[in-house]
């Protein structure tokens, strides 16, 4: 086989637009495809356009729910991991032996700053390809509730969060049961 290409000489061109002519071929006025369907109404185009823009800016609400929460006592011991990590990584977190990147402590924030912070800090940690990062919740009973807030909401929101591969209570040097490690997913995981 041959790498060298056979160029056309003039008459070879002049032979193929006559029979493109010949055929009945025209050139195409227009640079795009008509699919046949009838043109949008500019208007209402424009309407659900930003009706779209409107609804995905931010708002209040979070990828995580403020619902179903379960609660846990505040000397509970919190651990989850996906069903496919290895036994290994999770154990060698559990003992603290995964050195965490970098921290977020929820004390004196609402549970509305509390879950817009810790939102905020996996995205970035994530973006930045942390591997372990530590969050302090704490483990104060709620003013309104009989149970640790932050801590049983932490324990939730972690496991809805689909960056988060696993995450347990720390080691008594970096908070005990008033922190969690958490093992974040790898890009491209």
């Amino acid at each position: 086989m041959t790498r060298h290409r056979h160029l056309p000489n003039d008459d070879d061109i002049s032979a193929f637009r006559d029979a493109l002519k010949a055929a009945g071929v025209r050139p195409i006025a227009t640079n795009q495809a008509d699919p046949g369907k009838p043109k949008r109404d500019g208007k209402a185009h424009e309407a659900r356009r930003n009706a779209a823009v409107e609804s995905s800016a931010p708002q209040s609400r979070g990828r995580t729910s403020d619902g179903r929460v379960e609660a846990v006592r505040p000397s509970e011991y919190l651990e989850f991991s996906v069903p496919d990590l290895p036994w290994r990584t999770f154990s060698q977190l559990k003992r603290g032996q995964t050195a965490w990147q970098a921290g977020l402590d929820l004390h004196g924030y609402t549970l509305e700053e509390a879950r817009a912070e810790l939102e905020s800090f996996l995205r970035d940690s994530a973006g930045q390809g942390m591997r372990c990062v530590l969050v302090v919740h704490g483990k104060a009973w709620g003013t309104t509730s009989d149970f640790p807030v932050l801590k049983s909401h932490t324990n939730t929101w972690l496991r809805e969060w689909p960056g988060v591969l696993a995450f347990c209570s720390a080691i008594d040097i970096d908070g005990g049961t008033g922190a969690v490690y958490i093992l974040l997913r790898k890009r491209g995981q």
